[in-house]
């Protein structure tokens, strides 16, 4: 028999999660704040958290906000019981719900989901773990029908901390695209045939430069820059001058040419984009 679970919360996100255990055969209960969400699911109703709970030994949390969290699983006797919290927060966040839920009696488990709920069961998906190793490891299993499982240390916080550096990433990337299709659409370019045309296929070429800009920052620059920082933010400036003259906000782009001049400011005039890293970590 497949080890029984728990999910509490029935948002987007708690449905698919559900839904995906109930698919790979795992006796299914659920519960929600809201009693009568997803009806469709093929499951086993709690009408309380507590209730919930008690079913089995894995209990997977999807609710809206950290608060959530602690509202819900405050004061319940969690001895004995795997929590795996996926609803989104901060590292401290994290931690700080650990340290609860361990004082509680549970085994605990933190995840960020790299996935939209359309993408749960499929081979797209993954979702990284961070907390009690040996808790991961026995659910391991149960974890993977719902997302490739990414396990990345024990501190509690590493999960959230992954998962936001990524959407950090994503949110940039969205916002330089923005940003692009503002500008050609001041001068009337159809935003369909740019995007497929120039736009993605420039954004996938410009990625294959991420993972040197990593392995510089691990290892010290292997090479002398090509386009050194000096170069670049003597350039930069044309971008937020166009922007302007085409009556586009530069707020997307200023803080980056912000970046470039305090780097070259600092000495880094002749290096490339990694330099650009220990600035903002040293701010």
């Amino acid at each position: 028999m497949k080890t029984p679970v728990t999910v509490l919360g029935l948002g987007a996100m708690g449905t698919a999660l559900a839904r995906a255990f109930v698919a790979a055969g795992h006796p299914t209960t659920v519960w929600n704040r809201t009693p009568g969400r997803s009806p469709e699911l093929e499951a086993v109703r709690a009408t309380t958290a507590a209730g919930a709970i008690a079913a089995g030994p894995l209990v997977v949390v999807c609710l809206l906000v950290d608060d959530t969290v602690r509202s819900t699983l405050d004061g319940l006797d969690l001895t004995g019981k795997t929590i795996v919290n996926l609803t989104n927060s901060t590292p401290d966040q994290a931690r700080g719900t650990a340290e609860r839920l361990t004082s509680a009696g549970a085994q605990y488990v933190d995840g960020g989901i790299m996935a939209v709920p359309a993408m749960i069961g499929g081979p797209a998906a993954f979702i990284f773990y961070s907390g009690a190793a040996d808790a991961f490891d026995t659910h391991r299993a149960d974890l993977s029908v719902l997302a490739r499982p990414e396990y990345v240390g024990a501190d509690p916080g590493l999960a959230a901390l992954y998962d936001i550096a990524l959407l950090s990433a994503m949110y940039g990337m969205f916002g330089g695209a923005q940003h692009a299709l503002a500008l050609a659409a001041s001068a009337k370019v159809p935003a369909g045939p740019f995007t497929e045309r120039f736009l993605a296929p420039w954004l996938t070429a410009m990625l294959t430069s991420i993972p040197r800009i990593a392995r510089d920052l691990d290892n010290g620059p292997a090479e002398t820059a090509g386009s050194n920082l000096s170069m670049q933010a003597a350039a930069y400036e044309n971008l937020v001058t166009t922007a302007t003259a085409q009556g586009i906000d530069p707020l997307l782009l200023t803080p980056m040419g912000e970046l470039l001049d305090r780097a070259v400011a600092a000495g880094h005039g002749s290096e490339d984009l990694a330099a650009l890293v220990g600035l903002l970590r040293a701010g």
